[in-house]
This record gives C-alpha cells, sequence and structure tokens, in this order.
C-alpha cells in the first residue's frame, strides 16, 4: 500500500470536507469542479495522483444530480491520472430509498447508483446510515458502512434525559431504533403507519407506552418532515412530556422547516452529512452534530488497512 494519502472533494458539503481535514491533519488537494456556461460538469486534478491511495467526498445532496455527477466525473478523472486505490466517500447515498421493485414498472434506483459509481472508478466505498443495509450487497467492490450512532448516543447521554423511550416511526426502523435503545437502557416503540403517497404518512398506531415519557424519533433521515412531526404528535396525544426528532440525514425538502417549527417536537438532532444551508440558523430546533471525527478515523483505518467495525465495539 501506498503513504501517499490524498483527500479530493466536490462542491455538495465543503463545511464538512474541510473539518474531515482539519481533523486527520491533510491538505485538501486541488481540483477544480466547476461548470461550463451550458452546465456540464468541468473536473480538472491539479497536482499529480500516480499510485496515491485517493479518497473522494461527495454527499449525494441538493441539487442531487449534479452532485452524483460530480462525484461521477471525479472518479473518472483519479482513475484515468493513474491513481493506486480510489474511495468514493459519501456521507449521505443518494437514491437509496429506490432500493427495491415496490409497484410495477419502477427502477431500483440504488442498484444503478452503485453500477454507476463502481464504472466511474471507485474501488471501495466508505458511507454512512444507508436507508437499507441491503444496498452494500448493489455493490461488487468493498463498502464500509459506518453508523452515526456513537455521535448520536453521545449527544443525547450529555443531555441526562429521564424515563427515555426510544421511538421507530416504521417497522423497517424497528432494528435501528432498537439498537439506540440497548445502549441507553432505554423502552422501545413502535409506530404502525399506513402510507398514502411520496412523501406523505398516516400515524396509525403507537405500539408501547410513551406516557409521561421523554421520547426519541429515530429515523435514519427526514425529508419533507411529514412522518416525524405527525409521529410527534401522535406521541403527544398519547401523553409523551417531550419529543425530539434524531436523524442522521437532515435531507429537509419543501415544508420541512416549517412543519417542524409548527410541530410538537421540541428538537431535532441531526449531524452535518448533508449541509443545510443556514437551515439550522432559520429553525431554532434544531441541533447539528459532526460526524467529521468519525469519518476522519475511518479513513485513516482504511488507508491503514486497519479494521473500521472496532469503531464501533
Amino acid at each position: 500500500m501506498t503513504d501517499d494519502l490524498k483527500l479530493f472533494a466536490g462542491n455538495s458539503n465543503s463545511l464538512l470536507t474541510n473539518e474531515i481535514s482539519d481533523y486527520m491533519g491533510v491538505p485538501l488537494s486541488q481540483a477544480v469542479v466547476s461548470t461550463f456556461s451550458d452546465g456540464e460538469i468541468r473536473v480538472k486534478i491539479e497536482e499529480n495522483v500516480r499510485g496515491a491511495d485517493v479518497f473522494v467526498i461527495q454527499s449525494c445532496c441538493h441539487p442531487v444530480n449534479t452532485s452524483v455527477m460530480e462525484l461521477l466525473i471525479m472518479l473518472d478523472a483519479l482513475k484515468r491520472s493513474s491513481a493506486y486505490r480510489i474511495t468514493a466517500v459519501i456521507p449521505y447515498f443518494g437514491y437509496a430509498r429506490q432500493d427495491r421493485k415496490d409497484q410495477p414498472r419502477v427502477p431500483i434506483s440504488a442498484k444503478l447508483m452503485a453500477d454507476l459509481i463502481t464504472t466511474a472508478g471507485a474501488h471501495r466505498v466508505l458511507t454512512m446510515d444507508l436507508h437499507a443495509g441491503p444496498i452494500q450487497g448493489f455493490f461488487n467492490i468493498p463498502v464500509d458502512h459506518l453508523y452515526a450512532r456513537p455521535v448520536l448516543l453521545d449527544y443525547v447521554k450529555k443531555s441526562h434525559l429521564q424515563d427515555v423511550v426510544v421511538v421507530s416511526p416504521d417497522a423497517g426502523g424497528v432494528e435501528r431504533a432498537r439498537a439506540f435503545a440497548k445502549r441507553l437502557d432505554a423502552n422501545l416503540a413502535i409506530v404502525d403507519k399506513r402510507r398514502e403517497g411520496p412523501n406523505q404518512a398516516q400515524v396509525m398506531n403507537i405500539i408501547g407506552d410513551v406516557r409521561d415519557r421523554h421520547v426519541l424519533l429515530l429515523d435514519d433521515m427526514i425529508d419533507t418532515a411529514g412522518t416525524i412531526v405527525e409521529t410527534a404528535n401522535a406521541c403527544v396525544e398519547k401523553g409523551a412530556s417531550m419529543v425530539w426528532g434524531v436523524c442522521t440525514h437532515p435531507v429537509l425538502s419543501g415544508p420541512a422547516i416549517e412543519r417542524i417549527e409548527q410541530s410538537a417536537l421540541a428538537q431535532v438532532v441531526a449531524t452535518n452529512s448533508i449541509a443545510l444551508q443556514g437551515k439550522d440558523q432559520v429553525c431554532s430546533k434544531i441541533r447539528i452534530l459532526s460526524i467529521a471525527p468519525l469519518l476522519g478515523e475511518a479513513i485513516k483505518r482504511i488507508h491503514k488497512e486497519q479494521s473500521v467495525t472496532s469503531l464501533f465495539d
């Protein structure tokens, strides 16, 4: 393995990228990622990467398709520049919700994303809290799947909450919520809901006791905030004393900020896997935690061929 480690980044989340660089003590390598006048993306690697162990940091967040194309073109440029190994570091993996054919004649876009990233030149992928764990199997290259759980747990524990119950907003997140509750020594509850359409959900029933409890609504992402707001309101109706939303990826698109401000949520805790572009300043309920040390440590370990799993022991 080469000792030459290089960090490159697209334009999706420069604050997180700079924090990772500062944590590792490795300066960002030089590259131009811009657009032509017609909107085509232009990439130029401005230093020698021949034989280097290269990490490209890029979240697939708003504008999603631009972020994805920046990543793919950077991977291709590095491949054609003879980098020894290229790791795509994707804190937020876009299109992950389209991971199966749940209706006739729909694509499996998460699989397409995996194929594109591999074809573009990635030798391995480092990502965090995929919407569905089996997406790792869509890749024919190694995938290191990180969890933001240690960062979120540390914040919750330091908040010294009493009578905590962790609530999963849907059946698909039960395993995630159970692991979180176990480490807090807290109870677990589940929401039975019926989804009326994309980004729409109607809460039907809460399985578990939330009365006079501090509720932590745990999910991998908050997009339009419809699900988490409906769930928070339902928990308050069932007698919850306070409700927090806890997630890894604060997508917060469309009416999300307005919904959170007007909801029963006392606080929304998320990570900086996605650049909020000032949304956390607009909404006083949002608390952002940094995952830069976690990602930086994982990059170090991958470079040194050490265990990444031991980060969560």
